[in-house]
């Protein structure tokens, strides 16, 4: 009965309007003015550079993006992708994953666990100003960085067998082997 009491006072004085009206202004001040000493000012005046003439001899003035796409997702992954007038595309993703790898704690002492890391992937088509074609994918991940491409450069081929290093077994003058 006592907390029926209590709630509907607090209901009752929270529902009176409030006399009170704040008559305190904060007072204003007028922003400083310093008078600028002679030291300060430029012994010299600054030079006059002709502006850039940017588009001067510019033959790609007239590409112009087609498409164009961004997304990060809650979870950390994203992708994103653009496409150009002159046919140029690149597309990119990468997810957040959990692997081993080196670890910190607060005071510098490095551990090894489970960490988060990035895998990227992606893909690149250009068209040279020769008119040659060019494809380029890579992904990035545990393994390092592995690009693919026929205009990129392959190692060549093992295909001979290395000679094998002779042992020597040393004795000890008595005719048995040291090991």
């Amino acid at each position: 009965m006592k907390l029926f009491f209590v709630a509907a006072f607090l209901a009752v004085a929270a529902a009176v309007p409030s006399s009170y009206k704040p008559e305190y202004k904060a007072p204003s001040y007028p922003a400083p003015s310093y008078p600028s000493p002679a030291y300060l000012a430029p012994a010299y005046p600054a030079p006059a550079y002709p502006a850039p003439a940017y588009n001067k001899d510019n033959k790609y003035d007239d590409i112009t993006i087609t498409s164009q796409s961004d997304e990060r997702n809650l979870d950390g992954s994203s992708q994103w992708s653009y496409a150009q007038s002159d046919y140029t595309t690149r597309e990119e993703s990468q997810v957040q994953k959990k692997m081993q790898g080196v670890t910190y704690d607060s005071y510098g002492k490095e551990s090894y666990g489970e960490v988060l890391g990035n895998t990227n992937k992606g893909s690149s088509y250009w068209v040279s100003p020769e008119g040659q074609k060019f494809t380029l994918t890579w992904a990035a991940d545990e393994a390092g960085f592995q690009p693919k491409g026929d205009h990129l450069p392959v190692a060549p081929v093992h295909e001979y067998e290395l000679p094998v290093a002779p042992v020597h077994i040393p004795f000890n003058g008595k005719g048995y082997k040291i090991y």
